[in-house]
């Protein structure tokens, strides 16, 4: 049998380290540890202002030097606000060597911002009491006119170049400051400025802030954008090619059950077939069915729910002419020409074609209203050309085009890639917009039977 110890307690009044902690408490020691962090640990690590970006409206028609020296621009901004408290200080004092001191102490925190934005909140304060000290003026104490100027700088540069969490570490020490300086050496001073201090500072970090959180919302829109975006194109490539499957599905199931069936008939057209004929036939017929049960099991997957086979045979070439008169009867003005010598293709490639002449002309119809289009179809040697090409529209200015969803050219490229074949598509020189597409066709050397 085992004894438990206890822990005794120990009497009221002193630290028990085994006592749960208040809410308040833990809150506090939570406070102070996030005030460690942002304002004392790597309070003096240097941290370099950034270049200011040249991609702006303006920057971007800069050459040359000046838009080397444009990057500069924040530094030349801060520089400039530092010698402008600089020059306050000075105005303000009796000026000699005194003013001099008050200068530096002014200008120093200011520019410490561009490398050590924590440290030259610190030098801000150490330079805003001595200068306290060294003034002889003490209209305004604590904070002498230069001071004032300068440590509102400072808040305001580290603030942007921080957390607004830091910033308002950095407003109740602010704070704090002044109303410890006014207790303990603001008699015979007569009046102070800690109140106005704080109040102009509040406001100043308060606007930060909204522009620290305004700029972080804009980041997560834009990356939650760019990943709607992402997942939108792989959602319709991946649409795209369950449309081509369904196709592909319904062209090879044609064509399987076509071998099936002449595989069945074929012995019943040989008077007195010998033995080894027959089971030729069977074999093929009985290969064919479970190819065209396999294919149907494994391609069945890419149809949606209520998916039904068209009862027609999937469009070919040869159907161009009926596709061109509905774009005709919707206001498109389209030719056509065909090179070459007129020859059936594998009706994967003529559904692929019929289909990206059909998206070109969907095309110029819902993005160039009322333009021009040409539909040139060469039969190659090695293969099918086609060049859908239309030109601009009449009357850019009058007539709205009617926004699509932006994935006609993705499918295009789909199909031609399923066939190893090539596509451009890019705009013409007088504003139109072209697409040229080439399908091999491997040779096929037929044999008479």
């Amino acid at each position: 049998m085992t004894e438990t110890t206890q822990t005794p307690t120990p009497p009221g009044g002193e630290f028990d380290p085994y006592k749960p902690r208040s809410p308040e408490f833990r809150l506090a020691l939570d406070a102070l540890r996030r005030l460690r962090q942002d304002l004392f640990h790597d309070a003096f690590a240097y941290r370099p202002l950034p270049h200011m970006s040249v991609d702006g409206p303006i920057t971007r028609r800069l050459t040359g030097r000046l838009r080397d020296y444009a990057a500069w621009t924040p530094h030349a901004v801060i520089t400039g606000c530092g010698l402008f408290a600089q020059l306050i200080a000075v105005t303000a004092s009796d000026g000699g060597s005194q003013g001099l001191a008050l200068g530096l102490f002014v200008l120093a925190p200011v520019l410490m911002t561009m490398f050590r934005p924590v440290a030259a909140f610190w030098m801000s304060l150490a330079a805003t009491f001595s200068t306290g000290l060294l003034g002889s003026s003490w209209d305004g104490w604590p904070w002498l006119p230069g001071s004032l100027v300068s440590h509102l700088l400072v808040l305001t540069i580290v603030a942007v170049r921080t957390r607004p969490r830091t910033a308002a570490w950095m407003w109740v020490l602010t704070g704090a400051y002044g109303i410890f300086v006014e207790s303990v050496y603001g008699w015979g001073h007569g009046a102070t400025n800690t109140g106005p201090m704080v109040v102009i500072s509040a406001l100043i970090l308060l606007v930060v802030t909204v522009w620290h959180i305004r700029r972080e919302a804009r980041q997560v829109v834009t990356a939650q954008q760019t990943v709607t975006a992402h997942e939108r194109s792989k959602r319709t490539l991946l649409e795209e090619r369950t449309t081509i499957a369904r196709e592909l599905h319904d062209v090879v199931a044609h064509h399987m059950s076509v071998v099936a069936i002449q595989a069945e008939a074929a012995p019943y057209r040989v008077e007195n077939p010998p033995p080894e004929l027959e089971r030729a036939f069977a074999t093929i017929r009985e290969n064919a069915v479970a190819a065209l049960t396999e294919l149907r099991r494994v391609l069945g997957v890419v149809r949606a729910e209520g998916y039904e086979a068209p009862d027609a045979p999937q469009p070919t070439l040869a159907d161009l002419d009926a596709l061109l008169a509905n774009v005709r009867e919707a206001g498109l003005s389209v030719d056509k020409a065909v090179t070459g010598a007129v020859r059936e293709l594998p009706q994967g490639v003529e559904l692929s074609a019929y289909r990206i002449v059909q998206e070109a002309l969907s095309n110029t119809l819902r993005h160039a209203p009322g333009a021009t289009a040409r539909v040139e179809i060469g039969y190659v040697l090695g293969g099918l050309g086609l060049r859908i090409v239309n030109g601009p529209p009449p009357a850019p200015a009058l007539v709205k085009p009617s926004p699509g969803a932006g994935h006609g050219i993705t499918g295009m490229r789909e199909r031609v890639s399923m066939l190893n074949g090539e596509m451009t598509a890019a705009r013409t020189d007088d504003g139109g917009y072209e697409v040229a597409v080439f399908l091999p066709v491997t040779a096929v050397i037929e044999g008479g039977a």
